[in-house]
């Protein structure tokens, strides 16, 4: 039971982040679902894409819905990202880059080859 007076995800802007992230989300799912599963493995439930590969190293990405973000986790390592209308794209909330480009560079890193996620 949540308590009295609890935050609900239910303004427009809430509803548009979510849409927003779930369409990142799955587009990135899709996108990593292309390679082979002896490289890399990508599940997405609940708003979390979990990504594990070869070595059993494993990266998420995951939308944080109170701060309007997706967070990408993998190793010591960790990026926010809010989405730019402008650009749309999810970009880096400390200027490291988009989303899709920072995901890209982890998977070619993991793989040894160049890898392009689209975005």
């Amino acid at each position: 039971m949540r308590p009295s007076g609890a935050a609900l995800l239910t303004t427009s802007a809430d509803q548009q982040f979510l849409a927003q992230a779930d369409a990142c989300l799955h587009a990135l799912q899709a996108a990593l679902d292309a390679f082979d599963p002896d490289e890399l493995e990508a599940d997405l439930a609940g708003g979390v894409l979990r990504i594990r590969f070869s070595s059993n190293s494993i990266c998420i990405a995951n939308r944080q819905a109170a701060a309007h973000q997706i967070w990408l986790a993998e190793g010591a390592s960790a990026w926010h990202f809010v989405y730019d209308a402008a650009q749309k794209a999810w970009i880096d909330t400390k200027g490291r880059g988009k989303l899709h480009t920072i995901l890209g560079e982890i998977v070619s890193r993991r793989l040894g080859r160049a890898v392009c996620l689209p975005g």
